[in-house]
């Protein structure tokens, strides 16, 4: 699974608001939903993302493993 957890620390961190990504950027309202609620965005967003907040891929989100995955190899 992946999660955007890491977005919302960039994002206080750098003192940015889901308001700064809608007003300046054009982050829709219902893309700021879907990361809230971690389910997929565009790679286009998430290249946005980066630049708005001048950060990598890694400060932006994660790999969550999941529980079922665990052993297969």
């Amino acid at each position: 699974m992946i999660s955007f957890s890491p977005l919302w620390k960039t994002m206080k961190e750098k003192k940015a608001t889901t308001y700064t990504l809608r007003r300046e950027e054009k982050i829709s309202s219902s893309t700021i939903k879907r990361l809230k609620n971690n389910e997929s965005v565009s790679t286009n967003t998430i290249d946005t993302l980066c630049q708005i907040l001048k950060c990598g891929i890694c400060d932006i989100m994660e790999i969550i493993p999941d529980e079922a995955g665990q052993g297969d190899a």
